[in-house]
């Protein structure tokens, strides 16, 4: 059985993220990629938050195409070929990179293969999105990356 992967080329897992995807460099997505999805997956869903800002939301992806094999290039988020994004934590719809007030915190991406599509309207919170995919998540790939702010 493959594992189900996800992996940037902009950062390895555990490292940090690049400045230019924070809010002190341009603010952009980095590119992430999958690999073996579940087969029987419908769509996918993507969550990124910081653990060590009690679970701060920076992006919240969903109703893409269960493909078992994929990706979102950088800079995606801002893009009109973006899936459906939702509102992040910052208060606005799409991606919104780290900023950590001190100290190093960790991001962590999180891609959910569903058994179904979520179908939401407009663009919901993390917390609707996960509400949503209760019962239906087949399949979890993450990938954590880390920042630290200079000033």
């Amino acid at each position: 059985m493959a594992l189900f992967r996800l992996t940037s080329t902009a950062f390895e897992n555990g490292r940090a993220i690049p400045r230019r995807f924070t809010c002190d460099g341009e603010d952009v997505s980095p590119d992430l990629w999958w690999t073996d999805a579940p087969v029987e997956a419908e769509s996918l869903a993507l969550v990124m938050d910081d653990p060590d800002a009690r679970g701060f939301t920076h992006w919240v992806v969903f109703d893409m195409n269960g493909v078992a094999s994929g990706g979102l290039p950088e800079a995606i988020a801002a893009t009109p070929d973006a899936p459906p994004q939702g509102t992040n934590d910052f208060g606005r719809p799409g991606y919104g990179g780290p900023c950590p007030p001190s100290g190093t915190h960790r991001y962590v991406f999180t891609l959910y293969a569903l058994d179904r599509l979520l179908g939401l309207a407009g663009a919901p919170r993390a917390r609707q999105v996960r509400e949503a995919m209760a019962g239906h998540v087949i399949g979890e790939a993450r990938l954590t990356g880390t920042c630290t702010r200079t000033r």
